[in-house]
This record gives structure tokens, sequence and C-alpha cells, in this order.
């Protein structure tokens, strides 16, 4: 009788204590890989601060910058396994979910972060952030860093420079194509690691924006670093569809409400540390930036461009039309 009664007591006290954590705040764990003082980690501290300011005890936010929990390669399983429920991966990564954002890897394909804007704002941008519904996740808002520049081991001006040099880059067969195309040595390798790798000279150089070479030290440890804007360095925001959609209907609009903002405050601030970081590296001394001449930068676009044309059938020739539409108004 009295196991009969202890296995009731128990059973009742399963049943109450979901009813007694209802009042339990909704965590929001924001995983990312970059050092705070980035735009991307300005705009997740933003998202935090907005979402406590607007949303009280009802959602948490907590922030995990600098791949405390997870790298971009794993952060996504992550959080498709509940772990994390926001990301924001560089948008390389998600060439296994979908062949369309392939598109930003492209070399030379925006003029500028203003022709960025255009085409993810337009129709053919707004589109990509479902097409990996099917797969569970959600985007919901792209966040910028910026153009990129090549840094190196030794001057680069045209693309014979860097016939035979490793450089470092994201898990992209794009980005590896594009190297490929000037006889340059792709190597993949996690963000965290490349201080570490040109430190001890394991590879040659590095692409990348202003803010990122700046914060992350790259400038100590590469002399040359060529002003090219050759690529974008952007960041998809994510969730899991399930995590969404589980939210309540009182609470999801304000979560997406604050996100819109603080990615908002985000792309100001990578327009601003563009800038302003790029200047603070000259100014250290540390390094020389090298400046393309119109010839110069013309060889780099024609040497490049070809990677286009096989990427083509993947990414949809009018995701292409469109991006290069987006230039006009440059």
């Amino acid at each position: 009788m009295r196991i009969i009664l202890s296995g009731l007591v128990l059973a009742a006290m399963t049943l109450v204590a979901p009813i007694a954590n209802a009042d339990d705040p909704i965590v929001i764990k924001f995983s990312h890989v970059v050092a705070e003082n980035t735009p991307k980690g300005q705009a997740a501290n933003k998202f935090k601060d907005l979402v406590a300011e607007r949303l009280g005890g009802k959602v948490v936010v907590e922030v995990y910058p600098n791949a405390q929990l997870y790298g971009d390669n794993k952060v996504i399983e992550a959080m498709l396994l509940g772990d994390v429920q926001i990301a924001a991966p560089a948008l390389s990564k998600f060439q296994k979910y979908t062949p369309e954002l392939q598109i930003y890897d492209l070399p030379f394909l925006f003029d500028n972060i203003e022709a960025v804007d255009r085409f993810q704002q337009g129709p053919a941008g707004q589109k990509m952030l479902t097409s990996m519904e099917d797969k569970g996740i959600l985007g919901l808002g792209y966040l910028h860093n910026g153009m990129k520049q090549l840094s190196a081991s030794k001057p680069i001006r045209v693309p014979a420079d860097v016939d035979g040099l490793k450089f470092r880059i994201m898990t992209s067969d794009v980005l590896a194509e594009q190297f490929e195309a000037v006889d340059a040595l792709p190597v993949k390798k996690p963000f965290s690691e490349v201080f570490t790798l040109l430190q001890t000279k394991a590879i040659d150089g590095q692409e990348n924006t202003w803010s990122n070479i700046y914060s992350k030290k790259f400038f100590e440890v590469q002399p040359y670093i060529t002003h090219t804007d050759h690529g974008l360095l952007d960041y998809l925001v994510i969730t899991s569809s399930e995590f969404w959609n589980s939210l309540p209907d009182d609470v999801r609009p304000e979560v997406k409400k604050a996100l819109d903002e603080a990615v908002a405050f985000g792309n100001k601030v990578a327009l601003d540390k563009a800038e302003s970081d790029k200047k603070l590296i000259a100014d250290s001394g540390r390094t020389e930036i090298i400046e393309l001449t119109p010839e110069e930068r013309k060889k780099w676009v024609e040497a490049m461009k070809p990677v286009w044309k096989k990427f083509e059938d993947d990414i949809g020739k009018e995701n292409i039309d469109a991006a290069t539409a987006s230039n006009a108004s440059s």
C-alpha cells in the first residue's frame, strides 16, 4: 500500500512541476563567434537590452560571443537541437542547407553595401530568408559586417601576386573556387583559429572585413592588407522554426520587432566601423594598406568573374541578375 501511495505522490508531483514553472521566463540563447565590439556583437547585445526593456521577466536573452558555446560550423546543428535559439552564422555556412545563399560569396558581385541592401530588401533577397524552412531553419534578417579585404604576408596588387599562397577561407565551395581562380590555395579553417594560423605562418593570408581584421588583431600579424572590397561578409540571423512557432502570440511580434531594431543598429555600426577601423589599422603602423588602381582592380574582376558561371545553375541566374541590377543605383 505504501509503495502504491508513493507512486501516486510521485506522479502528482510530476504533473504539478510544469505548472509551477509556467511563469519562468523564456530563455533565448544567442550564440555567435565574434568579439562584442564588432557589428554583430553590438547588435546581439542591443537585442538583449531591448528585450529586457520591453518584455521584462517574460523573455531573457543570453548572449554568448567569441564562440563560447559553438563555432559557426556547429551552431546550426545546436540550434536545431534546441541548445541555442538564435544564431547569426556567416552566409557562407548555409550551402549544405540551400544552394541559393551561395550568391553572397560570389566575388565582385556587389559594388558596395548600399547595393547589398537593395538586393537583400528586395523580392529575391527576402525570399531567401525562408529558403530553408523545409530544414527547420527560419531566417529572421540580414546582418552586415562589411566588404572583405585581403591580408597577406607579402604585398598584393594583381592576381599573379597570390600564386601559390595559402589563404584561410570559410567552409564554402564558392570561396574555394574564388582563390583557385587566381592560383592561390584555399584552406578551410574555423574563424577562431585564424590569428594563430597567421602568427605561426601556417597560412599566408586571409580575407575579412575591416572590423574583424581590427577586433581580432589580424593586422598585427599580417604586414600587408589590400583594399579590394572583393566580397561580402554578412550574417543571417536564424532561429529554428520549431522554437519560433512555439513562442506565445503576444511575445513573438515583440521579439521580432526588437531583433529588427537590433539588426538595423548593427548595420549602422558596420557602416561606421568600416571606415573607423580601417583608420585605426592604418594609424597603428603595424601593417601597410595597399590601394588598388582601377586597372589593377579590373584584373581581379576579370580573373574571378568566371566563378559566377560555375555556380549559376545552383544559385539561379535570375538571382544573380537581380543582384547585379542592385548595382545600377550605386
